[in-house]
């Protein structure tokens, strides 16, 4: 790959987008940014007010209820004679009957104990007034349940995390000192709105609410979600109008190509992002943990749109890559104040680079090197096909993800290098199902965790291999067949030490992770816990290979087979680790 080519085709990509830029695309793009640019820092300043004035209560206006009603945003005094949910009179308060009236009976109720405290909170003597002051700081769980019930058991204190990582310790030392014991102990600003300590009367303290992650993944992700569409246009353009020709008669190899048409988009997101970064408080740290996550946005769409065979499945295909890869980097973000499992998200690096709260180096290679590296393969399985015989050829989206897998895999040992270059999907795949599984219980979330484990790396390890031999670059014979898988599984053993960077930010610490990350054989020698694991790859691929060999439905039975296989030994793994 060389610079100048690279930079040549760029500059040239920029200048034909920007002139076959529509009117309307143009003002749509303006629109998208000056709204985003206006209603985010708002939003992270003011903080969201979800169901404002969503209950209605008739209270009149020299009653005391009516101060209270008029100081929760969700509440609206409304006069007794009108429509109410709730209605304040002299003889006492009454509701209506249904499941809104009593959800507005419980808002009125806890307004007014809000009220009250805000009210006490402007007397001199905030001694008198606060007898009793709660600090509560939560903690990152690095514990497991094992340990917490021992904990339980024994005479550990509170503060050894058996409460889940939360420690509840009564002090009177505001109150001595006269400050307001409903001010956040985080500081003001962003800091205080992230709510990662709070102070107060018992009625005041609540759980940390996530809807802040939330807008922190719409201020970061909308950008990306806007790039890509016209990135994939661009490269389907070229297909559907034959206007890529010229580059691959070019005398450029075809990565200067790719490099070249997504380097001004990438460009253009990162600067997209950074200024949003510098609107939210976030650092330079941000940027660079959103830089990984954006390649793998437009790597998805580049491969997608050289599969599409017109602008409706490439709307299809953007549509799928938007939802699935936002749902990775957002579900894990909403615990990125209460749960180590946020770190496997590049947003929670954003909101502690917001909040200062310190990202080690474990935390930010974790949720940085899986979505890189899966952009560099997916990037390079796009490349594979970016020529003649497959760019302007009207085929199935299967029969070119086919083409794209078969492309690189000359010999058997690329089968093992591809199952390597394949790890990060498959580390996505499994950290994005300990992500929805860690708050079922145990005895749910590891049967299902592991069962959907021995389905992605089987796959994995396989599916390539299958590609390899529909497409004729291997001979179907029972002795290549075990040649590659053998080297399919050797390549997903060594690449598979790699997910030993789970342990520098605790994530085997919880049950659900030490069995998806963490298994071992208790009291195992060292030998053992390297062969057996070898051993069990080389032979469940070995199973799929066959299967691959012969043809598609002995590949589909092969495969559950070696699920099969795959799923009875992490069970006696995990069995024998955590009984």
């Amino acid at each position: 790959m060389k610079a100048g080519n690279v930079l040549r085709i760029a500059r040239w990509e920029t200048t034909r987008s920007a002139t076959s830029l529509d009117r309307e695309t143009a003002i749509a793009f303006v629109v998208v940014a000056v709204a985003l640019a206006a209603i985010v820092p708002a939003v992270v300043t003011t903080g969201p007010t979800p169901g404002e004035g969503i209950y209605r209560i008739g209270v009149d206006d020299d009653s005391p209820y009516a101060d209270v009603a008029a100081s929760d945003p969700q509440l609206a005094a409304v006069q007794p004679g009108s429509d109410a949910d709730v209605t304040v009179s002299p003889v006492g308060i009454q509701y209506a009957d249904t499941a809104k009236g009593r959800a507005a009976l419980s808002t009125l109720r806890s307004a007014t104990v809000a009220y009250n405290d805000a009210v006490m909170a402007d007397e001199p003597d905030q001694a008198a007034a606060f007898p009793v002051v709660v600090s509560l700081t939560y903690r990152p769980q690095s514990i497991d349940v094992t340990s917490a019930q021992a904990d339980t058991d024994g005479a550990g204190s509170p503060t050894t995390g058996g409460d889940g990582g939360r420690t509840d310790t009564p002090s009177t030392d505001d109150a001595a000192t006269g400050t307001s014991p409903t001010a956040s102990a985080s500081g003001g600003g962003l800091s205080g709105l992230l709510g990662q300590a709070q102070s107060g009367t018992p009625s005041s303290i609540s759980p940390p609410f996530p809807l802040q992650s939330l807008v922190f993944a719409f201020a970061f992700l909308l950008p990306l979600n806007i790039v890509i569409q016209a990135y994939g246009s661009s490269v389907l353009a070229e297909r559907i109008d034959r206007r890529g020709e010229p580059l691959l008669v070019a005398p450029v190899s075809r990565g200067d190509i790719v490099a070249g048409k997504t380097l001004p988009y990438f460009a253009g997101a990162i600067a997209l992002v950074s200024v949003i970064a510098a609107a939210t408080g976030a650092g330079v740290l941000a940027v660079l943990a959103v830089a990984p996550l954006a390649a793998l946005f437009l790597a998805a769409t580049f491969l997608g749109a050289m599969f599409a065979r017109s602008y409706k499945e490439l709307t299809f295909v953007t549509v799928a890559v938007s939802v699935a890869l936002t749902t990775y980097a957002f579900v894990p973000a909403v615990f990125a104040e209460v749960n180590q499992i946020a770190a496997i998200s590049p947003l929670t690096v954003v909101v502690d680079s917001i909040t200062d709260s310190g990202v080690s180096t474990g935390q930010f290679v974790l949720s940085t090197a899986p979505p890189g590296l899966a952009a560099f393969v997916l990037f390079g399985l796009g490349t594979g096909v970016y020529r003649e015989e497959d760019m302007f050829t009207q085929l199935p989206i299967p029969s070119k993800l086919l083409d794209a897998l078969a492309a690189p895999l000359a010999t058997p040992r690329r089968a093992g290098v591809w199952t390597a270059l394949f790890l990060p999907f498959v580390l996505v795949a499994e950290l994005f199902a300990v992500a929805l599984l860690f708050v079922a219980p145990v005895s749910l979330s590891i049967p299902v965790l592991l069962g959907a484990i021995a389905v992605i790396e089987e796959i994995a390890k396989s599916i390539h291999v299958f590609a390899a031999f529909e497409r004729g670059q291997y001979r179907r014979s029972f002795r290549t067949a075990l040649a590659v898988g053998a080297a399919s599984g050797v390549g997903f053993f060594v690449a598979e030490k790699a997910l030993l960077v789970t342990q520098l930010v605790g994530l085997p610490g919880l049950d659900i992770g030490r069995a998806a990350f963490a298994p071992a054989l208790r009291g195992a020698s060292p030998g053992l816990l390297l062969v057996a694991p070898l051993v069990w790859h080389v032979v469940t691929a070995a199973i799929s290979a066959v299967g691959a060999a012969r043809s598609r439905l002995a590949y589909v039975g092969a495969l559950a087979a070696a699920i099969g296989v795959h799923l009875a030994y992490n069970i006696a793994v995990v069995v024998i680790a955590l009984g």
